[in-house]
């Protein structure tokens, strides 16, 4: 039984392993797509996102035998959830597109992964305990935001990191609207919902602000099939398997390495390079996201207790989730 359930632990952990790394990855598909226009790019990935999660849904449907008026349901149940958690999900994602037009694949990997410590810090105005450990990732997490954004001298924070961090605040948001309702709903439906609320609002914007709106998609068909069906529908779909059969902690401690891929996919890709301040930067706020996620002393758990549901609700898709973290609201996935 103990090889059994270990070996079950370890692919997933290497489903999970995978899934950072297309996340991580695809911050060079979103710079390789921005000329586009940020608002084209996003509505057509999200909506391609959105697409490639239906057999999923169909397949389980028809796995638990629900009939039609059953799905229908819960069609009906993820409506206005999903077009309120898509305006945050639309203001952290437009930024962050904006922003990669100006700063690096590795940079915003970086600073867009501070969520991780914002959602428990924002759980303290919410009534939530907080443990030191999450300080001292925060301190961490602050130090090397400072060395990777600041190594030009103060005040040479440049206008890609600026828009990344504050996708940060937005992504904070959305992480914890999600918490609240997909313990209520089908958490792959909200998925679908929120990510073609997403991709309405973002149409509606390119049209009125874009001069050239859906044009040139043809240009970067790789990037938003990536962005879109890789980033979003397999990397959710090895997420939301994985977790099935991981240990809590080790999946968050897992999935934080997308910011590793983020970099390692900047430098590959597109040749580029940090200072070395950036690097100790990247280390410390690595090194504090990891800090902010080990968990508490607590008693021994049965293994059914250790394990993650199959339904655990989604991170932004793109996104992470952990329900171990005391100081983050229950459910709340911390991508």
């Amino acid at each position: 039984m103990k090889a059994a359930a270990s070996s079950r632990r370890t692919r997933a952990n290497l489903l999970l392993l995978l899934a950072a790394a297309i996340w991580g990855f695809a911050f060079v598909a979103q710079i390789a797509g921005a000329h586009v226009g940020a608002f084209t790019f996003n509505s057509s990935r999200f909506l391609l996102g959105a697409l490639s999660l239906l057999p999923v849904i169909g397949w389980l449907d028809r796995r638990d035998h629900l009939d039609t008026a059953e799905r229908r349901r819960r069609w009906v149940a993820v409506v206005w959830p999903g077009l309120l958690i898509g305006v945050l999900l639309f203001a952290g994602s437009s930024l962050q597109q904006i922003g990669l037009q100006f700063t690096t694949a590795g940079h915003a990997a970086f600073v867009t992964a501070l969520y991780v410590v914002t959602v428990p810090l924002v759980g303290v105005l919410l009534g939530h305990r907080i443990r030191g450990a999450i300080w001292v990732g925060a301190g961490l997490a602050v130090a090397g935001l400072y060395l990777l954004t600041m190594t030009g001298g103060p005040g040479a924070m440049n206008t890609g990191d600026v828009l990344c961090l504050a996708s940060t605040f937005f992504w904070t948001g959305h992480i914890l609207a999600v918490s609240r309702f997909s313990r209520r709903v089908d958490p792959l439906r909200l998925s679908v919902a929120q990510f073609v609320a997403n991709s309405a609002y973002a149409a509606v914007t390119a049209l009125l602000v874009e001069p050239h709106p859906f044009t040139g998609l043809s240009t970067v068909l790789g990037p938003i099939a990536y962005a879109g069906l890789v980033s979003v529908g397999v990397a959710y779909t090895l997420q939301v398997v994985g977790q099935r059969d991981a240990l809590p902690s080790h999946a968050a401690l897992i999935m934080s390495l997308e910011t590793v891929f983020g970099a390692l996919g900047g430098a590959l890709f597109l040749g580029e390079r940090m200072v070395p301040m950036g690097y100790l930067g990247a280390a410390l706020m690595l090194a504090g996201i990891i800090v902010s996620q080990l968990p508490a002393r607590r008693p021994p758990l049965l293994e059914s207790d250790e394990v993650v549901p199959e339904t655990a609700g989604p991170l932004e898709a793109r996104r992470h989730e952990a329900r171990w973290e005391e100081t983050v609201p229950d459910g709340a996935p911390t991508r």
